[in-house]
This record gives structure tokens, C-alpha cells and sequence, in this order.
């Protein structure tokens, strides 16, 4: 250190009201600089120089405005016979070695940490770790405090907490060979950090070893956690492995951020899934159930049993099934890790897989929950109440069988054949069971019950009536009034209603979905015809629908018909590609505005029909845009959206017995495809259901028709598992969803906000290591009210002090008690003060937002001793 620097630091003490300074400088290493400094104002006293008596008495009656610098070298004096003894308690120490000049630096108070910065003096022998370090730095720290903000500036990490420190230095450990000791442990060998860092590992996890090693500490870490997650205890093949005790709390606190960490757990997904392998845990799970595992979070291999057992569970259990718990069991896995879709999926995690796994079990447990209600099959009385019946609730099986196989779909496009065994139970009981079932009945309706004779229904609309039903009403109350009407090639019932559900949770959107009945043959050309405003229905010789004797297939036709009542037709992705000003401009002329959506209809027949579902899934969010588009940039408050037909379709390709073979086509046939044939003078077929479609739709003429009795096919050319055209109520229960902007108060009620959460209990106090907080949302879960996901933990200040665990709230029913949810909470195993207030935080997952707070009283003083 130059005369420079010490004559700054010197300038530095004086500057801020030192008034005497006594210099330390046992080995006189700074002696033939001390004439050259030059201190304006400050009286200089060498004590090896001056009698201490008379430097004690010129101090004693300095002149304040004389400061003095009182210089010493050599050995101490005894203090008895010290005669500056009281000058040395109440004078400002100073030193010029680098380690109190560190130590002043770095504002430190204790100078009984010389020796320590002196074992440390490799590290800050380089200014630009020294700098780094300051920042980590507060006057009253100690040894230990130093050596943690050390290892975090090594580290390149933000907080100097030991488990940040072990989180980071595990972080860099390599996975393809545990035993390398990484760069950075290098760096804690070379700067001597190394002893202090086990010491740490034992005074805070209990890990003791007499040959420790980061690869060691990495499997007790991750198998204690695992084993506090169990809750028989753990695996006894590796309670060997777990953590003593006293430090077991840490150890599962440490583990739970580490998988919290936006920046870590990365490698908590490799590292994790690399000692799995190194366990052969997955040998070790065999007899465990899911109870004993519902909180165990540390493996992949555990996320992947557990699913495992509740697939066997939902197969085995499905004649009794218990809904609730399949789908608590799933909410508590998607909320864990493993399988939170909210997490980034990899190779390592493939959390997106995990939670479709998931989502297909709830929706079969859900499937077989309404079948069981339904034992005793689909018996109504007459035709009305089997259509309301089906478009009260029936329609649930064809939307969770299509919910379970789009799970499955995604996750066996993912690698995973988890779902195979279910697969097929949900198949031969949807294909067999139900839809057998369901075409039984109903078509004894049809037929003994009369309605393919009439085909109408008491306060059922007519599909072909359905521009006097739905639209001319609305143009007539006012020369204004505009209608959009979205009609989607084959958009079935039940999607509808998920569609009606999804735009219920907008902002100023008012949906209701009504069933009408759909003509038969359901089919597109005649189905497209019926919703066009006309007068009478009719066939050309070669089987074209017209409408008052005008053709209607595609939008140059349908404009035509469209002109007589002021409206336009247009093609859906053609008006979607509109900007604002130009889609209002486009409107400006037209009362009434058709737009045509065909995803599924056009999937489904080009030779795509294995992707019929995700193309029903596109038109659920394409239609949901498209409606949003209407409202909010156009000015739209009148929205109808329908479809010209529904569809049947199964995963599994239709077998002989699906079939209704045509020997030899009548010879009237006009138009024959899979599930229906037009034609004239057509005679009964044993196979087929035989009606006028002047019945059915309301042509005139004496056009005839065959539909294939039931959800058989006539044939399986160009494709056999998306088929239409038949008279299933899947084909004709036609959805009318009607969508209204509202505004004002009106618009008011239809804001969506999160469910509310609250803390049960008051005055909490906690006595053990692990607390069970219970929790219960304020209200259900609605259109409107939305379900939370949250994250809970116990903090001190701003630094969780607990595992941080996932709850959602999303219960939808009426009984209170299915709102509770519940989580347990490890503390770290360290001090608290019963004096201290903590507090229990819920936070919003995804906004950070606070939800709820509780203070809370840790006194652990009972506990701790034993």
C-alpha cells in the first residue's frame, strides 16, 4: 500500500470527525513514510519518540481544533503500566496492513477479523472480486457471513444465504459425470472456502463425512427430501441415505426452492433424474400407494408411478369410481412439479406430457362417474324428452370422451403409452356402451315413436326455419339492427357448449346456447341450405339443394340469396384477414352478415380424420376470436353462431359389424355416401331408416332418403371414423349459440375476476417442524369467477422460510366443503424467536399478486428439546 492510499484513508477518519487517531504499526513497516505525510492540521506524535506521559497530557488538553496522529510501533505496552490506556479505548484505531485496510473498506466493525480476511487474502488480493463482494457486505458480520458472501460472488449469484449457496453450487455440478468437481469448487479450494463449506453442510444439514463430496451431498439432499415427502417414512432400502434429523427440515426447505427457482431448476430436473437412476429408485417403489406419495415432489420416476397407480385405479375402480378423489389426486400432481404445465417442459421434464396424462384420467373418471349414474341406460318416454335429454346433459359423454382422447392424443404424441390399457376401456365403453346404447333408444324414438314420421318437437326450433327463428326478429325491431351469423362446418352440440361457457368468462359477453333440430340427411349441402333465409326448399335432378329454386352451394350462391335481404356472405379466414377500418367498411352496406368457418368438416374429409379433434379445438378458439373481432372491433351486439350438422366419430377404425352394407342401389338413387342416400322411390331396407326429406327438412318434391340405422356406415370408402349425414342426435342436435354485447350496468356483472382465497384458523402457532395450513375459497368457481392458482409459504421478510408449495382453487360446487385445500409446510432448521411475527403468504402463481396474509408465531422451544 503507497503513501497515497494511506494518507487518503487517514484524510478519510479525520474528514468525518476523528479527532484522534492512534496508529497501529507493529512491525514499523510504515515508519520511513511517516515524514512524508502531509496532513494539514494534524498534529503527528511518534510514541517511540515522545514520553507517553507527555503525549497523554498534550492529548488531554488538545485544542479541538488540533487533531492528532499518534503513531506506535513495537509491542504493546503492558496495560498496567499503559499511560495512554483510556486515549487507546476512545481514539479511532487505525492500521495501514491490508487486511484492516479490507477491512475498513469493506466496512467492517470487528477487527478481530483481520486474521480471517488475512486467510482470505487471494481472494481479495484482486479489486474486482473485492468490489463484487462489497456489495454482499454489512458492518456487523462475522467469519462465517464473509465466507457465505465469498461463495455467492464465486458463485455469480444474488443472495448469500447457505441455501442459495448449495442451490448454485449444485447448479453447476455435471450431469454426465457427478464425480468432477465443478470450476467453481476449484475456486472455493483455491481461496480456502472448502473446510467452511462442509462445516456450513454440517452445522445445517446434519451431513458429516469423512470424505465429503458435492456428489454425496447432492443423493442425502434429494433422498431426505423424498423421504419427508412419504408419508410412511421413505423407502427403507435408502433410510441409510437420508439426513439426520435436526437437519431433515433444511434439507426439504433447500430442495423445495431449488425447484422453485426460476433460474435452477433446470438442473434439479437433470440432477434429480440422474440419482433416481443412481438409486434404482424405481425398484424401490413397488408396494407404495398413492395416499403415502401425494406429497412426495424430489423424482420424476415417483411422478411417473403415481400416474401409473391412478390409471390402474380409474381402470379397476371405474363401475365405483370415486370422481373426487381421482380429481383431487390429479389437482395436487399438476400443482406439484412434475407435471405443472406452467413450468417449462423438457426432456428431462415433460411436464406438458405429465399434465395431459393427467387431464385424461380426470376426464375418463369424470366419464365413467356419469355412466355409473346412467347404469341403467337411456330411457325416455318420447321423442322430446330424449332430445332434451341429450342437450341437457347427455352431450357430456361425447365432450369428455373427446376431452380424454385429446389428452391421450398429446401425450402419446410425446413418447408416452401410459394411457393404452385406459385407451381402450374408454373406447369399447364409449363405442359398445354408449353410443350402442344411446342408438338402441333413440332409435326407437325415430321410429316407434313417431318422429321420423313428423320430425318436429314441442318448442324445438326447425332447423330450416332457422332465419325466421333467430334472425328476422332481430332486423325487424329496428331499420339499425345488424346480425352476424358464424356458421361452422360440422360444430356439434357439446362443443358449442364449451364455446358458450368460454366466451361467458368475457368481459361485456352475454351467451346462451339453444338446441335446434338439424334436417336429415344431416348433411352440408342440405344443412348450409336450411339456414339461408328462403321461402321453400327443393332438389335439382342432380341432387343440388336450392332455395327458392336458387342454388346454394358456395359463397357466390349463397350471396345472391343473401342480396334479398340485405346481407353478404363471406369466407371466415377472408373476414378474419380484414383489419379494423376495412372490416367495417366491408359491413357498412348489410344488415345481415353470414361468415363461413369450416376447420372440422375440412380436417375431418380431406384424409385428416385422426386430427377431427384437434381440428374441433382450432374451431373453439378460432370461433372464439372471430366473435371477439364482431364485438369488439366491429360494433357487433348480435352474434348467432350455429352449424350446418354435427358428427360422429370415433379414435378406433369401425369393424364389420359397423356396417350396413348396400347389395345393389336402388334405382333411384340420386347421391350415396357412408352415412346417408337420396333418391326417388326408394324402398324399405332393413339396414336403414327410410323417410321424405319434405319431412325432415322441408323440401318440396318427393326426394327420399336411407340413413344407416344407429352409428353404422353404408360403406367405408374415403374414410370411416368421421362420418355424418345419419340422424344420431350427435348429427342433429344443432347448437344456435347467441351472443350479445352488453353495456352499462349489464356489462358491469359480467366482469370475471379470480375466486377469492381465505386462511382458516386465527392466531396460529406453531410448535413442530412441519404445520398443515388449511385453506377455502370465498365462493365457487363460475363463468365469471375464475379459478387461482397460488403459491404458499411462510416468510420472514421477504425470504420464504418454508418449502414453497402450489395450491389451486377451482371448485365449481355448491358444497363448501369441497372448497378446502390444504398444504404442510417444512421449516428450516434453524433459530426463530417466538418474539417475531412471520407471516403466511398466498400469492398469486402467475401475477405475484398477494392473496391472503396471516401472521404467524413460531415458538419450536418444546420440540427442539428432544
Amino acid at each position: 500500500m503507497d503513501s497515497g492510499q494511506i494518507k487518503s484513508n487517514l484524510e478519510r477518519l479525520f474528514a468525518k470527525g476523528s479527532h484522534i487517531v492512534f496508529w497501529r504499526d507493529e512491525d514499523g513497516e510504515f515508519e520511513e513514510m511517516l515524514p512524508s505525510l502531509d496532513l494539514e492540521g494534524v498534529v503527528i506524535l511518534r510514541l517511540d519518540e515522545e514520553p507517553a506521559l507527555l503525549v497523554k497530557s498534550q492529548v488531554d488538553l488538545r485544542d479541538g481544533a488540533r487533531p492528532f496522529l499518534l503513531y506506535e510501533k513495537g509491542l504493546l505496552p503492558d496495560p498496567e503500566a499503559d499511560w495512554l490506556l483510556d486515549v487507546r479505548l476512545y481514539a479511532e484505531p487505525f492500521a495501514a496492513d491490508r487486511s484492516t485496510m479490507i477491512l475498513r473498506e469493506l466496512g467492517l466493525l470487528q477487527q478481530s477479523l483481520r486474521d480471517h480476511i488475512a486467510a482470505r487474502g487471494k481472494f481479495f488480493a484482486s479489486k474486482e472480486r473485492l468490489a463484487r463482494v462489497g456489495r454482499f457486505i454489512d458492518a456487523d458480520d462475522n467469519a462465517e457471513a464473509i465466507d457465505r458472501a465469498i461463495m455467492a460472488t464465486l458463485l455469480r449469484i444474488e443472495q448469500t444465504d447457505i441455501f442459495s449457496i448449495v442451490r448454485g453450487l449444485l447448479h453447476s455440478l455435471s450431469p454426465a459425470d457427478l464425480e468432477a468437481p465443478p470450476a467453481v469448487w476449484e475456486e472455493f479450494d483455491k481461496y480456502g472456502l472448502a473446510d467452511a463449506f462442509w462445516l456450513m453442510m454440517e452445522q445445517t444439514f446434519g451431513y458429516r463425512d469423512d470424505d465429503p463430496a458435492l456428489k454425496k451431498l447432492l443423493m442425502r439432499l434429494l433422498v431426505t427430501d423424498f423421504a419427508r415427502g412419504v408419508n410412511s417414512g421413505g423407502v427403507k432400502a435408502l433410510a441409510h441415505l437420508t439426513l439426520p434429523k435436526a437437519g431433515a427440515a433444511s434439507a426439504v426447505v433447500c430442495m423445495g426452492q431449488w425447484r422453485d427457482s426460476a433460474r435452477f431448476h433446470t438442473s434439479f430436473d437433470v440432477l434429480s433424474s440422474v440419482v433416481a437412476e443412481l438409486l434404482k429408485l424405481s425398484d424401490h417403489l413397488h408396494g407404495l400407494d398413492i395416499e403415502e406419495l401425494r406429497d412426495a415432489r424430489t423424482f420424476l420416476p415417483v411422478e411417473k408411478y403415481i400416474a401409473s397407480c391412478l390409471r390402474d385405479r380409474v381402470i379397476e375402480t371405474a363401475d365405483t369410481i370415486k370422481f373426487d378423489v381421482i380429481r383431487d389426486i390429479a389437482a395436487r400432481r399438476q400443482n406439484g412439479y412434475w407435471a405443472n404445465s406452467k413450468l417449462t417442459s423438457s426432456d428431462d421434464a415433460p411436464r406438458a406430457a405429465l399434465s395431459r396424462v393427467y387431464d385424461a384420467l380426470v376426464a375418463a373418471a369424470a366419464f365413467f362417474d356419469l355412466r355409473n349414474r346412467y347404469a341403467q341406460g337411456f330411457g325416455y318416454p318420447d321423442p322430446k324428452a330424449f332430445f332434451d335429454a341429450y342437450a341437457g346433459e347427455l352431450w357430456k359423454f361425447d365432450q369428455l370422451y373427446r376431452h380424454f382422447c385429446e389428452a391421450a392424443d398429446f401425450a402419446e404424441a410425446e413418447g408416452w403409452d401410459i394411457l393404452k390399457s385406459l385407451r381402450d376401456r374408454i373406447e369399447d365403453v364409449y363405442g359398445n356402451w354408449y353410443l350402442g346404447t344411446l342408438a338402441l333408444r333413440w332409435g326407437e324414438q325415430l321410429e316407434g315413436g313417431g318422429l321420423l314420421k313428423a320430425w318436429r318437437l314441442p318448442d324445438v326450433p326447425s332447423q330450416q326455419r332457422f332465419f325466421d327463428r333467430f334472425v328476422r326478429p332481430r332486423l325487424d325491431e329496428a331499420d339499425d339492427r345488424r346480425v352476424f351469423v358464424v356458421i361452422s362446418d360440422a360444430f356439434r352440440y357439446e362443443a358449442a357448449q364449451e364455446l358458450t361457457d368460454e366466451l361467458n368468462g368475457r368481459y361485456r359477453f352475454s351467451a346462451s346456447l339453444v338446441p335446434q333440430l338439424g334436417v336429415v340427411p344431416s348433411y352440408t349441402a342440405l344443412g348450409m341450405a336450411a339456414l339461408l333465409p328462403h321461402q321453400a326448399l327443393s332438389y335439382a335432378e342432380n341432387g343440388a339443394v336450392l332455395a327458392d329454386g336458387l342454388p346454394t352451394a358456395g359463397t357466390a350462391a349463397r350471396q345472391k340469396i343473401l342480396d334479398r335481404v340485405g346481407g353478404v356472405a363471406v369466407k371466415a379466414d377472408h373476414f378474419m384477414a380484414m383489419n379494423k377500418q376495412d372490416g367495417r367498411e366491408f359491413i357498412k352496406p348489410y344488415r345481415v352478415v353470414y361468415i363461413y368457418h369450416n376447420q372440422i368438416d375440412q380436417t375431418a374429409d380431406t384424409g385428416n380424420e385422426e386430427k377431427t379433434f384437434a381440428a374441433v379445438r382450432t374451431t373453439i378458439e378460432e370461433l372464439g376470436s372471430l366473435v371477439s373481432r364482431i364485438v369488439n372491433n366491429l360494433n357487433g351486439n348480435y352474434v348467432l353462431v350455429t352449424a350446418d350438422h354435427g358428427f360422429l366419430f370415433q379414435e378406433s377404425a369401425p369393424t364389420a359389424t359397423d356396417k350396413n352394407p348396400i347389395a345393389d342401389k336402388p334405382a333411384g338413387t340420386v347421391i350415396s355416401k357412408k352415412r346417408y342416400l337420396i333418391g326417388k322411390a326408394l324402398h324399405d331396407h332393413p339396414g336403414a331408416y327410410h323417410g321424405k326429406t319434405a319431412i325432415t327438412a322441408g323440401t318440396s318434391g318427393d326426394m327420399e332418403f336411407w340413413v344407416p340405422k344407429g352409428a353404422n356406415r353404408f360403406h367405408f370408402v374415403g374414410g370411416s371414423r368421421f362420418v355424418h349425414g345419419g340422424a344420431m342426435p350427435q348429427e342433429i342436435v344443432v347448437p344456435v349459440v347467441q351472443i350479445a354485447q352488453l353495456k352499462g350496468k349489464s356489462a358491469a356483472k359480467t366482469r370475471t375476476r379470480q375466486v377469492g382465497v381465505s386462511i382458516l384458523g386465527n392466531n396460529i402457532k406453531i410448535t413442530t417442524s412441519r404445520y398443515r395450513f388449511r385453506f377455502i375459497q370465498t365462493e365457487a368457481v363460475s363463468e365469471r369467477v375464475k379459478p387461482l392458482k397460488a403459491k404458499v409459504a411462510i416468510y420472514e421478510g421477504d425470504e420464504p422460510i418454508t418449502n414453497v408449495e402450489t395450491l389451486s382453487f377451482e371448485s365449481g360446487s355448491s358444497d363448501m366443503n369441497e372448497w378446502r385445500k390444504e398444504v404442510w409446510l417444512t421449516l428450516a432448521g434453524r433459530p426463530f424467536s417466538k418474539k417475531t411475527q412471520y407471516q403466511l403468504i398466498l400469492r398469486n402463481a402467475e401475477t405475484g399478486v398477494e392473496e391472503a396474509r396471516m401472521d404467524i408465531t413460531i415458538d419450536l422451544a418444546f420440540e427442539n428439546d428432544f
